[in-house]
């Protein structure tokens, strides 16, 4: 999960306009807000607004979906006077300031991922996959009750994977497009809270409703590569990413902490991808789903070890694991995070950055915060922004650097129709004649 949407009660910019949503693109270099009044793009490293589309009749943007840093963007309407109905993914191509295509469902949208080759949309209870450059519909299935959202979709065009909740409670469905091959992963008891893929989609990251555990999942095998452990306290986790080597994982709560976990056998060595965490995987009936449940008291709010000793920490008690039930002595087995952020205005979510071992939190409340957590433990937070202010504050910018424009990327032409839609969706791919 790399997108927030933001509520009734959210923030407002310098101009007044409400921000509905905050998403990442897919390589995470940048950020898009729709807001009551239309979308902005913001640049991450260096930070950067690089351009604003202000919509002058009816410019609410509920979804903004980015395909890298082309001028091609999916946007669905939202907020008290919608752009477009929020049935609706229109494809906007911002060359040529319309819309060039839409999709069009007898729901409400409610998530939208792209890729150079993909559209994929998410309902309440179904999910939709279309080929990008004719919107031909390519597969479609149903899930379990999704309100939230949870969809992935592999950005890496050598591999197409998407990962989306099954019509089972706690299990996710992955779809692997190129060995057409699909595996059911039994990852929680209780229901999804967030799901996450790395971007050649070979790893899986979930969490449930709980919030207490991230687990991460070989997506072709379905055999569970490590347990990572964010607290002991219940907690709504808003984000999950991979960085761009699969040796980092790190998660934003509502509890106003980003964690950040290592999956690699030193965390020192960003490069080092290849080793899952240097365990031996295993498999999905290998582990208690309960781990995180009825420990002996006293047991349940031990502290981690903090022993230097260049991985992700374990709990001091983890010796005795050997002593107990296996439900029991799973919860000292788990690893604790590597780094933090706290004191993070939730909601947010999390992204890592160019740079090695530095990562980017972006709140509801306008925020924008880079840190550097190679040392491990508290990060070093090494700038803060400001991307929305209220109506009396100056918005600041920080200018220089090559930022924005458009560059690479797929171009969606006029296409013919493609494939026969299914009751429940109808495809309309035209050049919109409606004057923007």
């Amino acid at each position: 999960m790399s997108a927030l949407s933001t509520g009734s009660n959210s923030s407002k910019t310098e101009t007044g306009e409400q921000l509905l949503y905050v998403g990442l693109n897919q390589d995470h270099s940048c950020f898009a807000t729709g807001t009551s009044a239309g979308f902005r793009i913001y640049n991450c490293e260096p930070y950067r607004e690089t351009f604003r589309r202000t919509f002058t009749k009816g410019g609410g943007i509920g979804y903004v979906e980015m395909l890298f840093r082309c001028n091609l963007l999916a946007l669905v309407g939202g907020g008290m006077n919608p752009r477009y109905p929020p049935n609706k993914v229109m494809i906007w191509d911002d060359h040529q300031n319309k819309c060039i295509g839409e999709l069009s469902f007898r729901q409400k949208v409610i998530a939208v991922k792209l890729r150079r080759d993909r559209v994929v949309v998410a309902l309440l209870a179904r999910i939709y996959v279309y080929r990008f450059s004719d919107l031909a519909l390519l597969d479609q299935f149903n899930t379990l009750n999704n309100p939230k959202g949870l969809l992935a979709l592999s950005p890496d065009s050598s591999s197409t994977v998407l990962a989306c909740p099954s019509i089972t409670r706690g299990h996710v469905r992955v779809e692997l497009y190129d060995a057409r091959k699909s595996t059911l992963i039994a990852a929680h008891e209780a229901e999804l809270g967030a799901i996450a893929l790395n971007l050649s989609g070979t790893k899986l990251a979930t969490s449930s409703e709980k919030g207490t555990l991230v687990r991460i999942w070989d997506t072709n095998t379905g055999n569970m590569l490590k347990e990572l452990r964010r607290g002991t306290e219940r907690a709504e986790i808003q984000s999950i990413a991979f960085n761009s080597e699969s040796s980092f994982v790190a998660c934003s709560s509502d509890k106003g902490t980003v964690h950040i976990f290592s999956l690699s056998e030193n965390p020192n060595d960003n490069n080092d991808s290849s080793k899952g965490g240097g365990e031996k995987s295993p498999g999905t009936s290998q582990f208690s789903p309960n781990a995180n449940q009825n420990y002996p008291q006293g047991m349940a709010a031990a502290a981690p070890d903090r022993s230097p000793v260049g991985n992700n920490k374990k709990s001091g008690l983890s010796f005795v694991n050997k002593f107990l039930p296996n439900g029991v002595g799973k919860y000292f087995e788990s690893e604790w995070s590597y780094a933090q952020i706290k004191g993070i205005e939730a909601p947010s979510i999390c992204a890592f950055g160019q740079e090695p071992f530095t990562i980017t939190i972006i709140g509801k409340d306008g925020s924008f915060i880079r840190a550097n957590f190679k040392d491990g433990g508290e990060a070093e937070r090494l700038s803060y922004n400001r991307f929305l202010k209220g109506p009396d504050e100056e918005l600041k910018l920080e200018m220089g650097g090559d930022g924005g424009g458009s560059a690479g990327g797929g171009n969606v032409g006029g296409g013919k129709e493609g494939g026969e839609p299914d009751a429940d969706e109808k495809v309309d791919f035209h050049n919109v004649q409606q004057k923007e």
